[in-house]
């Protein structure tokens, strides 16, 4: 389960700087993100949609489900969308060994052609993401948790929370998983239409040598 709020406040963030939380807050652009994926039934849905809206999203990516689905992962790319490594297992860095959590990172990297990592559960130890940080790597956490994977809310109360939160360069959490799917179709169109109709931008997260330069 994930341990943060539906919305992280800038003041949180500004805590732990050494991470991406959000984008400028000057400029009327938003960042989608998916974690999980690629899902064989899943994805496809989610990428017809940002298909539909014009919209582009950041992908972050399973190790393992990008090398069962690799065309799948190819289409993500081809489509004009950014990934990222999510780890090859899934792993929890609170439950895990640095070394082990290090290596399933390394795997998911062979694989998965990104220097944007973000954590499963959003669980990171200060160890890793330095040693992370001195790979190249841009942590990339966000201030916007949709809460789709949570089995206990009702697709209204997720767009709800989305339309409550969203603001000028927000970092917005979904996944593409199996768990999410019954909300996501709900979810997204609603949400989608929402941000058009508020006049909302979309952008891909890059990998930025300063993640001020994201944040300016």
């Amino acid at each position: 389960m994930h341990w943060y709020p539906d919305r992280i406040g800038d003041w949180f963030s500004s805590l732990f700087s050494g991470y991406l939380w959000h984008g400028s807050r000057t400029d009327k652009i938003v960042y989608i993100t998916f974690d999980d994926g690629p899902h064989p039934i899943v994805t496809p849905y989610v990428l017809t949609q940002l298909e539909n809206y014009q919209f582009k999203a950041s992908f972050f990516c399973i190790g393992d489900c990008v090398q069962r689905h690799e065309q799948l992962y190819h289409r993500i790319i081809k489509e004009g969308h950014a990934v990222g490594n999510h780890t090859y297992h899934h792993l929890n860095s609170w439950k895990t060994l640095s070394t082990v959590y290090l290596d399933d990172v390394e795997k998911a990297s062979s694989v998965i052609e990104s220097h944007l990592f973000r954590p499963p559960y959003g669980r990171i130890t200060s160890t890793i993401a330095k040693k992370l940080r001195n790979e190249g790597y841009n942590i990339i956490l966000w201030d916007v948790l949709s809460g789709d994977f949570d089995l206990n809310r009702t697709a209204a109360s997720c767009l709800k929370n989305l339309k409550k939160n969203t603001r000028n360069g927000s970092i917005i959490v979904f996944h593409d998983s199996e768990k999410s799917f019954e909300k996501l179709k709900t979810i997204l169109p609603s949400y989608f239409d929402y941000l058009k109709n508020e006049g909302y931008h979309t952008a891909v997260i890059k990998h930025t040598a300063s993640l001020s330069q994201l944040k300016n």
